[in-house]
């Protein structure tokens, strides 16, 4: 009799087991959604059918697991907002979730997440939302292989992709996000990494740091957005193998420094952008191996700048490789590729026997005049550059690589 006993609490321990492994099924019927987030117990999943749930602000308080079909839709109606997340350790898989609200009070998001830690967002479309993902006051959250797209098409009306706020230790990784305001954008964020994202055609950055310290940004790829990435009043930023292709504009840069400190920028590459890197108030900052090709100027370094050392990167096919706003000099240039150098190498070491000089004459004189940038490649621009090497005058004389290496370097 007790075998039998308990071999019948087995087998329901094994069903219960079971059944809560494939999850409670959802269907897109009035206040469905809520309801089942109302009464499911901490450890559940939720497996959203396919349809159409209208049903929005749906608040998470529990430590659930959210997962959708091909075809599972939360839709906003452009008024409300989606999932505002309270829990620890939620989940959030495979839904699309679009046309989420606006509004003049309050950040509509897709799924925002307020004080809560370890929460994943993965897999999921994000659809002409004003914000996609918001964090506010989390810690340990995963951003993981969503795709997230909006058609605003100015800075006013629309919101970020991925939007942080005072949160720490996040991992935002393989997320394609395009047509936002920004891309990605962390304010008061620290200690996280943005890896392997695609971020392109947004109206202003496809990634924007402001007081974030301690970040790491790597191997992802913006492209087309008003500007690449601007990184401003933050330290301990490192910056490695991303890709910055075409953002062009009058007032575009693949990478823009502002009030910048100990930070690493290395194996990049800086490709068709009106200015690579753009460096205002910089100190302490590496830039090496990185590659600078047909971009308008591939750096622009102005006289607030100190400390920084630019060593081992490829200058190809740049209208201008460097232009500068003062005449002092206080970065180190050293052992960098110049396709423009025309110096020599007798003794054949593979480092130039006379120093290259990467700011020409007419990069000073457009700094000073823009508008004299429509004689560029003239006759005229010509003669003032052969004048300027015989008889240097305006080219600040610190500026200057001492050991130009004259083969491509491998990076």
């Amino acid at each position: 009799m007790r075998v039998v006993i308990a071999f019948a609490v087995i087998v329901s321990v094994f069903q219960t087991t079971s059944c809560l492994s494939m999850g409670i099924k959802v269907y897109p019927t009035l206040n469905s959604l809520r309801n089942a987030i109302s009464n499911a117990h901490s450890g559940d999943t939720l497996l959203l059918q396919n349809g159409i749930f209208k049903e929005h602000d749906l608040v998470v308080k529990k430590r659930i697991v959210l997962k959708g079909t091909v075809n599972s839709i939360i839709d906003g109606e452009n008024k409300f907002q989606a999932f505002i997340v309270q829990a620890d350790s939620v989940v959030i898989d495979g839904i699309e979730i679009r046309d989420i609200g606006r509004s003049s009070i309050t950040d509509m998001a897709g799924i925002r997440i307020v004080n809560a830690n370890f929460v994943t967002i993965s897999g999921n479309r994000f659809v002409n939302n004003t914000y996609g993902i918001y964090l506010q006051n989390a810690e340990r959250c995963n951003i993981i292989g969503n795709t997230i797209h909006s058609d605003f098409k100015d800075e006013v009306s629309g919101g970020n992709g991925i939007h942080a706020w005072k949160s720490n230790h996040l991992l935002v990784k393989g997320n394609n996000i395009s047509g936002h305001r920004d891309g990605i954008y962390f304010e008061f964020v620290t200690e996280s990494q943005i890896i392997s994202n695609i971020s392109f055609g947004n109206a202003r950055y496809g990634l924007h740091f402001m007081f974030s310290h301690n970040d790491t940004y790597s191997s992802n790829t913006f492209k087309d957005n008003g500007a690449g990435v601007a990184v401003m009043y933050s330290r301990g930023v490192v910056m490695l193998n991303n890709d910055f292709l075409h953002n062009w504009g009058d007032a575009s840069y693949g990478l823009l420094l502002k009030e910048i400190t100990d930070s690493k920028i290395e194996h990049n590459h800086f490709i068709r952008n009106t200015v690579g890197i753009h460096m205002e108030g910089t100190t302490r900052v590496d830039v090496k191996q990185n590659l600078f090709q047909d971009n308008g100027w591939a750096l622009r370094v102005q006289a607030s700048c100190s400390g920084s050392n630019f060593t081992g990167n490829n200058f190809i096919g740049n209208s201008f490789d460097v232009a500068t706003n003062g005449s002092l000099m206080l970065n180190l240039f050293d052992r960098n590729f110049w396709d423009k150098y025309d110096g020599y190498d007798l003794n054949r070491n593979g480092v130039g026997d006379v120093p290259y000089y990467p700011v020409s004459v007419y990069s000073v004189i457009s700094e000073k005049i823009p508008s004299a940038m429509i004689l560029y490649h003239s006759f005229l621009t010509d003669i003032i550059d052969k004048v300027e090497k015989v008889m240097p005058t305006m080219i600040p004389d610190k500026l200057k690589d001492d050991n130009p290496i004259i083969k491509k370097i491998a990076l």
